[in-house]
């Protein structure tokens, strides 16, 4: 399968009386967003905002980030199964907004969205800070069960994001990058001298708002099964989460996933990248050993000497991420893991739930406990009093001056477990 991604870079966003691109800046016509969203009846009012990098800007309750991206050649279309029917993706080409993205906010759905700061010291813990952001404020309806809210809130996003990335459907990419991935026949060929290797992507699905799609699918109704890495870039996997912001796998996450990216550059100079495995995480002890049981038994089909396994969110998960690691660990397969910790205020407590001496091979997003000063901004787009209550918050966070004392699992994408965050450590 051979996908052609067209970046259309994007150095600005305005309002326009016409959506168009042109030179580098997307035109928005805010009346017809607005009018887009407002076609779910769970909505009663819809503000639409622009955030620009070095904006003093604070958005707030996140619920998603997401890309725009439009197919222009090869079957189906962006999101799968979601807007579009349920037609393989992954192949052809699809032309992408690259530098800007639809947030999500609004009255928060659950108790886990985030915050993005456009400006000062909690930017640089958000790749999102870098974008040039079209924030949809949306409204629910009074007396709204919370999953219909988030449903709502989700579709929104998506329909927001393929309406802009139309906008790219005729122009010619300012640069084109090709991603390729052979049936396993003609993979097994290929580079005989090198390791093979695999990406065992594990997809948050612990239900209550805790829950990852797959072309329409709710990933806790499948068993673990195995992707084409094109199909993700198309939107096959999108976020429908409510989990801890900093290790949350937003939309945008999935379309841009960075172990995907590394693994395709690397493909024929150090690896063979094999494919991908995605996975469930799950509440029951009986799904975890049968989801990570489908994970090593597929590994071994493929013959693969090594798997990067990624994670997403943390406490309960982190049982099912050592059950994946450890039954491929005795498959003979090497595995190297992907998460973040939880290890207390001072970094002194143990980082994760579960542990297995197999897991020898661990990189990390970063602490979520730390515990950070996030300065006053002059604008916020959302709610700010949602400090004291999202995961990381506590109360007394939000000060009477706007400023916010919380840990740092309230910035979105902060201790990201695919790698695509700003904390390093050598």
């Amino acid at each position: 399968m051979k996908l052609e991604l067209g970046y259309v870079f994007i150095k600005d966003i305005q309002f326009a009386e016409h959506s168009k691109v042109e030179n580098g800046t997307l035109y928005v016509n805010k009346d017809e967003v607005k009018a887009l969203i407002l076609e779910e009846q769970n909505f009663k009012s819809a503000e639409i905002e622009l955030a620009r990098p070095g904006e003093s800007i604070r958005i707030m309750p996140v619920k998603d980030v997401i890309e725009p991206r439009v197919k222009v050649e090869g079957a189906g279309g962006i999101f799968p199964g979601m807007l579009n029917k349920v037609e393989t993706v992954g192949s052809g080409k699809t032309n992408v907004l690259k530098g800007a993205a639809v947030v999500t906010t609004g009255k928060i759905v659950g108790f886990q969205e985030g915050i993005i700061d456009m400006d000062g010291s909690g930017a640089e813990y958000t790749p999102f800070s870098k974008l040039n952001n079209l924030v949809a404020v949306c409204e629910p309806i009074d007396g709204l069960k919370q999953h219909e809210h988030e449903k709502a809130l989700r579709f929104a996003g998506y329909k927001v994001a393929a309406y802009l990335g139309e906008l790219a459907r005729t122009l010619t990419p300012d640069e084109v990058h090709t991603f390729e991935t052979p049936n396993l026949v003609e993979g097994i060929k290929l580079y005989p001298e090198l390791p093979r290797v695999a990406y065992v992507l594990m997809l948050q699905s612990q239900g209550l708002m805790h829950d990852t799609y797959v072309y329409g699918v709710d990933a806790k109704q499948s068993l673990t099964t195995m992707i084409y890495p094109t199909e993700i870039f198309d939107g096959a996997i999108v976020s429908g989460n409510c989990v801890s912001a900093c290790d949350k796998n937003t939309t945008y996450h999935h379309l841009n996933n960075p172990v995907i990216h590394d693994l395709f550059e690397e493909h024929g100079k150090t690896l063979n990248f094999v494919g991908v495995i995605i996975t469930n995480e799950n509440v029951y002890l009986a799904d975890k050993e049968r989801s990570s049981n489908w994970s090593a038994k597929l590994a071994e089909l493929l013959g693969v000497d090594g798997v990067v396994i990624s994670q997403e969110g943390f406490g309960n998960p982190d049982t099912d991420l050592i059950m994946n690691c450890k039954k491929i660990e005795a498959k003979g397969i090497k595995t190297v893991i992907i998460t973040d910790e939880y290890a207390g205020r001072d970094g002194s407590s143990q980082s994760l739930a579960d542990a297995d001496a197999s897991a020898d091979a661990v990189v990390t997003g970063g602490n979520a406990n730390e515990v950070i000063e996030l300065p006053a901004m002059d604008k916020v787009i959302g709610y700010a009093d949602v400090a004291d209550i999202i995961a990381g918050g506590f109360d007394g966070s939000l000060h009477k001056d706007g400023s916010i004392t919380a840990e740092l699992q309230v910035i979105t994408g902060a201790t990201n477990e695919m790698g695509f965050n700003k904390l390093s450590a050598r």
